[in-house]
């Protein structure tokens, strides 16, 4: 399975886009503005390529691997085990799990590349492509064969899950600073920009995990081809992210993209398909200035600014309420005694995907 970047389609429709602007228009004469909601409903409608967006059996997932960087001390003091954390995940013992529940998210977390045994369990995808990454500071973190094994198990996943939007998020240890480096890479970038270090580590910490990464970069110091950077310095969890969004593009459906991880596997499938970022919002669950600069890579904002700091995907959950108001505002509000067109006929047909009823 392949995704060509052909087959990924831009969004742009100026006399699409003009014909929401316009029906919000209408509607905000008399309701009033609902200010950064309207350019959301603009951006769904281009998505869907309607004056109609609806969403059906939304998802989320979550991508689970451990990272080679973690036997070098990487990863956030005290974080619990990448298989604890999934075995919490699948139990509802994190907002996250509940959060997906109440809002009509079908959850499912995905065994990328777990290094311990992980049970069974319905929400449970197994496609684990190796026990973990090697570490980047001693080799490539996975080989260009697990690299396209993975983005392709990613493809799988997304061409056989329901629905038209997919919420995507990275967890495991060593995986924001697996992602730092990445992101670090793909836009020449200092590392130090991206860096999560939080409030309280001590400055030690701080230069180890600085010496570490730098001495990641050095080992690979020529890796610029985005699947090579993807192998050298990246995650089981961050390719199978770049499979999903290739093929959510190629139909057309929404991506939102949740935390540092889902940005640098966004960027690398950018580096694939320049298009596929037509097709994706953005979320945080935490509040830390290197996924402030992974978001500055797209001209983009998440969707809330609630200064959480929890797992990634709780974002998503706690943002889905507004993608799906900002979709009503063109499919459920009325419009009163001239609702105007359902299609504007002067749009021609000019797409594969989507209908403009």
């Amino acid at each position: 399975m392949s995704v060509n970047r052909s087959l990924i389609t831009p969004t742009a429709n100026p006399l699409l886009e003009q014909a929401l602007r316009e029906k919000l228009q209408r509607r905000s004469e008399t309701t009033g503005s609902l200010g950064e909601l309207e350019p959301l409903a603009v951006r769904l409608g281009l998505v869907q390529n309607t004056l109609k967006p609806r969403f059906r059996a939304p998802q989320l997932v979550l991508f689970a691997s451990d990272h080679g960087l973690a036997v070098d001390g990487v990863g956030m003091p005290g974080s619990a085990s990448t298989a604890k954390l999934v075995a919490r995940l699948l139990s509802s013992q994190l907002p996250v799990s509940v959060f997906a529940r109440i809002q009509g998210l079908e959850l499912s977390v995905v065994d990328c590349g777990i290094a311990e045994p992980v049970a069974p369990h319905a929400r449970l995808l197994a496609r684990k492509i190796a026990h973990g990454t090697r570490s980047s500071r001693a080799a490539m973190a996975m080989s260009l064969d697990q690299a396209h094994a993975a983005i392709r198990a990613g493809m799988e996943i997304a061409d056989s899950l329901p629905g038209n939007a997919i919420a995507c998020a990275g967890v495991g240890v060593g995986a924001h600073e697996s992602a730092a480096l990445v992101l670090s890479r793909l836009s020449d970038t200092p590392l130090q920009d991206f860096l999560l270090s939080g409030p309280a580590m001590p400055p030690e910490d701080l230069n180890h995990l600085v010496n570490v990464l730098s001495g990641a970069q050095g080992r690979h110091k020529d890796a610029a081809d985005p699947v090579e950077v993807l192998a050298c310095f990246g995650g089981f969890e961050m390719a199978m992210m770049v499979g999903v969004m290739l093929v959510a593009g190629s139909k057309r459906n929404l991506v939102i993209a949740d935390g540092m991880t889902a940005c640098a596997a966004l960027m690398v499938a950018s580096r694939i398909a320049p298009a596929v970022t037509d097709y994706c919002v953005y979320c945080r669950s935490h509040n830390h200035n290197g996924l402030d600069r992974a978001l500055s890579l797209f001209q983009a904002t998440a969707l809330l600014e609630l200064g959480m700091e929890s797992t990634d995907g709780t974002g998503a959950t706690l943002a889905w309420p507004l993608v799906r108001s900002a979709a009503a505002l063109l499919t459920e509000v009325a419009e009163g005694e001239d609702p105007g067109p359902s299609r504007p006929a002067e749009i021609a047909p000019n797409s594969r995907a989507g209908s403009l009823g």
